[in-house]
């Protein structure tokens, strides 16, 4: 599962403007977007993502991203990077 990726990962990027900006940089290889985040929030993520041909992988849950990540609040958006 993608909660294993992220835990597994060197480098993640947490949230969603840090997320975009370092996709507009080539940095990422991966993103993670949880299902039950806000769609306003994650929809610019989305389409960043899809027009630089980066895979996206949706999981269930924002805390349970977060607490990948190793934060104590949940999580939108995380990018594996390159």
């Amino acid at each position: 599962m993608s909660y294993e990726k992220v835990l597994q990962a060197k480098s993640v990027i947490i949230g969603t403007k840090q997320t975009v900006r370092a996709l507009k940089n080539d940095l990422i290889q991966e993103v993670i977007i949880a299902e039950d985040a806000d769609i306003f929030l994650t929809s610019r993520v989305v389409e960043t993502a899809k027009e630089l041909n980066v895979q996206i992988t949706y999981v269930d849950s924002t805390k349970l991203l977060g607490k990948a990540c190793g934060i104590d609040v949940g999580a939108a958006t995380v990018a594996i990077k390159k």
